[in-house]
């Protein structure tokens, strides 16, 4: 295909250009080329150039953003880089909308680090959590090659090391400022804030050397190890939330609110218990100016010495009770009749009231919560009666080798009874007591204003905390931590959060999830051209999938020339 340059005269006697659109075409019958007009332009010296520059531009968004303009590019330049800068785009408008590029820059006010370039190094590292998540080694090559972070064309690893150790450094203050910016943004509702904990597991057999620590957890270089349990490694084994108690861990806890933007993360040693952890939590956000807060907590904060901490200065809580705890509280709960009232299609609430109790009980129920568990029972039965069917005729040993065999299944090891004899049975009194307790819940709340249904409706928010888990455990790749050292793995999770929350705002904002957002965004191409002149970088042009978002975002357009460098 080309463009075809016809002359004639005029009646005048001037020569006239006109400009058609051909291709040749092979005639078999008459074993020849034949030419074929595709498009008249008209005369050369008439050519609506503007409209054949449209014609190019949308035929140009038919084919991949580098062949596109490889094909519009001058004739004496070369394309010889191509690459998505999208999701780095809109993540880097995020960071600055955000502050928290003035929130790095100010922690390091004062000091030696060069805070303009430590602030783009820890922004690029939490883009590629988001975009690419990889090692601190891989992030360096996606850094140079694959993406374009403005003002930051390389880095070395090392300077991947040292700006995190200066991110740990300024956590604090950096939390504290960030929080503020997003709940102005964002408008959020700080009244509510929900904690949980999880794991996350080394694929190494050993567990860090015991260190002496503080009571948050932090190490206190000058002293030995005096408690087993405070002064362990910090990685090292305990009650892993991803079921691998074979392998080293740290704990993570992380505040949401209850629209699910992170506020705060933390992170402890691997053995530490989830009940005394939310009191650090109370501690560490005392002092940023919060108005009346609830805190909403998973049942294993709910011991007597968390919940007096919660209440200090005014603070209240919504918190899970174990319904299988034996508590007196939680046995008089339960046995309260009432009616409940219809919260929403899966969920009834009933509000007890205890005599020599200051909190508040709320009884919830889940009617196709309360099918899932009759059907678990129902095979846990089935599958208790199976084993212990005919051991009436084993011999004692042999029947207590059934019965220790059977012990390792907590499951099935609810409903199993002994007779005095030794008999196996299967125990009704333990079926019905469970069954009372199919689709049910129970809430401890502080708070004499909330009702019954924003008790229940709190609690149930925590899920958006089950999210950020997911997200930071499955999108943003938390785990394999790429790291040994204690400082390199807390500022690991800290680079997590920081991308979670960049997420967590563009999801909020533009209600569409971060997968398709990035799928649309990765579209978005940086092309390099170099020639005898020089080098010229530009960006492809938008998309309405990718102007939609940005304008979701209250993000403006990127430029359309990124950058221009003339030979000398």
């Amino acid at each position: 295909m080309y463009v075809r340059v016809s002359s004639r005269k005029n009646k005048t006697g001037q020569v006239v250009r006109y400009l058609q659109l051909a291709h040749n075409e092979w005639d078999a019958q008459a074993g020849m080329s034949r030419t074929k007009v595709l498009y008249s332009f008209g005369r050369e010296d008439e050519l609506d150039r503007p409209a054949v520059q449209r014609l190019v531009t949308a035929l140009s968004r038919l084919l991949d953003p580098a062949a596109a303009a490889a094909l519009t590019a001058p004739a004496d330049m070369t394309l010889t880089d191509a690459r998505p800068m999208g999701g780095a785009y809109v993540l880097d408008g995020l960071w600055r909308r955000l502050g928290v590029d003035t929130a790095i820059r100010d922690a390091l006010a004062g000091k030696r680090a060069d805070a303009t370039r430590v602030e783009r190094i820890l922004f690029a590292l939490t883009a590629n959590r988001a975009l690419k998540p990889s090692s601190k080694l891989a992030a360096t090559d996606w850094i140079a090659h694959d993406v374009h972070i403005d003002g930051l064309s390389d880095v070395v690893d090392e300077a991947c090391y040292r700006a995190m150790d200066v991110l740990l450094g300024v956590e604090d203050q950096v939390a504290r400022q960030v929080f503020h910016q997003v709940a102005d943004l964002l408008n959020l509702e700080v009244d509510l804030l929900f904690f949980d904990t999880t794991s996350t597991y080394f694929e190494t057999g050993e567990a860090d050397e015991p260190a002496a620590r503080d009571e948050h957890g932090r190490v206190q270089a000058a002293a030995e190890p005096s408690d087993a349990v405070r002064d362990s490694g910090f990685r090292s084994h305990g009650k892993s939330k991803d079921h691998r108690d074979d392998l080293p861990q740290v704990v993570v806890g992380m505040a949401v609110t209850r629209s699910g933007i992170p506020v705060r993360v933390w992170s402890w040693p691997g053995n530490y218990s989830d009940s005394a952890l939310i009191r650090q939590v109370k501690d560490d956000m005392r002092d940023w100016s919060l108005a009346r807060i609830v805190w909403v907590a998973d049942r294993g904060f709910s011991s007597a010495a968390n919940r007096r901490y919660l209440q200090r200065a005014g603070g209240h809580y919504i918190i899970g009770e174990k319904l299988r705890s034996g508590s007196a509280e939680a046995a008089a709960a339960l046995s309260r009749q009432g009616r409940y009232a219809q919260i929403s299609a899966n969920l009834q609430v009933k509000e007890v009231k205890l005599d020599d109790a200051g909190d508040r009980f709320v009884i919830c129920f889940n009617p196709d919560e309360a099918e899932r568990d009759q059907h678990v029972r129902e095979h846990l039965i089935a599958r208790l009666t199976d084993k212990i069917t005919g051991s009436d005729s084993l011999s004692a040993t042999k029947r207590a080798e059934l019965r220790g065999q059977i012990s390792t299944s907590p499951g099935l090891n609810r409903f199993l009874r002994v007779t005095p004899g030794g008999l196996l049975r299967i125990d009704a009194a333990a079926v019905k007591a469970e069954a009372r307790l199919d689709g049910k819940y129970l809430l401890r709340c502080s708070d004499p204003k909330l009702t019954p249904e924003d008790i229940a409706l709190g609690y149930k928010q925590l899920l958006e905390v089950e999210r950020g888990w997911r997200d930071m455990k499955s999108v943003l790749d938390l785990r394999p931590v790429y790291h040994r050292l204690e400082d390199r793995i807390r500022a690991h999770v800290l680079l997590c959060w920081l991308a979670l929350l960049l997420v967590r705002t563009a999801e909020t904002m533009t209600g569409r999830t971060w997968p398709a957002i990035r799928a649309d965004l990765d579209r978005l191409h940086t092309i390099t051209f170099t020639g005898p002149a020089g080098t010229f970088r530009q960006t492809t042009e938008l998309t309405k999938p990718q102007r939609d978002l940005l304008a979701a975002l209250k993000l403006g357009p990127p430029k359309k020339i990124i950058e221009l460098t003339t030979t000398p």
